[in-house]
């Protein structure tokens, strides 16, 4: 009886240290995931932060002005530049 009992508790103890290796590892492995999510959210945070700083920079008039006039070699208009037509209404 005190044979079976030994045999019994043994592998009871078996099983609840291969369930012991087995959580640790899960957790290990979760907590592995957890840091790359964590990484890839401060990544995104800084790119959006970066993008956000890009939105305001290009979105300036001045920027936009100066911009049209190297890029596309345009020039302000002058009221000596403006011409004015005129329609016959009848």
């Amino acid at each position: 009886m005190t044979g079976r009992v030994s045999v019994v508790l043994t592998i009871l103890l078996v099983l609840c240290a291969l369930l012991l290796v087995n959580a640790q590892y899960q957790a290990r492995r979760l907590f592995i995931e957890l840091e790359r999510a964590q990484s890839l959210a401060r990544q995104l945070d800084i790119e959006w932060s970066q993008l956000q700083l890009d939105q305001s920079t290009l979105g300036k008039h001045v920027r936009i002005e100066a911009s049209a006039r190297r890029d596309l070699n345009m020039v302000a208009l002058t009221p000596a530049r403006i011409q004015y037509l005129t329609t016959d209404a009848k």
